[in-house]
């Protein structure tokens, strides 16, 4: 009962600072929310030689997902290229909030706790960054693009 209370409580947080962010092109599984710390609407200022945190809330699409991996694309100039993440960040199930863990079961809501490091040396430019967390069989879990600037300190 007490979990319940806290997942309720946290869902109730994160809709509440959601970040207005768009569905993926291919029809992948939409999040419930995401926050994307000090941000409401796209695009969403980031500075150089900073950690962009969004809180990523989304429910499970089949029993016992054991892994769910973070993979990231960035479009900018009409060129999209992966952008590698360091394992511990691409690790969703290390990165659980609110005492949630692997495996998820279908259905189970949970938020991951996305970091997202703003290299200093990148350009000032505007980005749409696309953010697809899947599964051991390479499956959608929750997929979104978001439409960042990124700026000096």
């Amino acid at each position: 009962m007490y979990r319940l209370v806290i997942v309720c409580f946290a869902l109730f947080l994160t809709a509440a600072w959601a970040t207005d962010v768009k569905q993926c092109t291919n029809g992948q599984p939409l999040p419930l929310s995401v926050d994307i710390e000090g941000c409401d609407q796209t695009p969403c200022n980031v500075v150089k030689g900073t950690t962009a945190l969004m809180k990523v809330n989304f429910v499970g699409i089949h029993d016992n997902t054991k892994k769910i991996t973070a993979v990231v694309h960035a479009t900018t100039l009409g060129i999209t290229v992966p952008y590698p993440l360091p394992e511990d960040v691409a690790d969703v199930c290390s990165n659980l909030l609110y005492g949630a863990s692997c495996p998820i079961d279908k259905s189970e809501d949970v938020v991951y706790n996305f970091k997202f490091d703003i290299d200093s040396s990148y350009p000032e430019i505007k980005v749409k960054v696309q953010l697809n967390l899947v599964d051991e069989s390479n499956e959608s879990v929750a997929c979104f693009t978001a439409d960042i600037k990124v700026q000096k300190a």
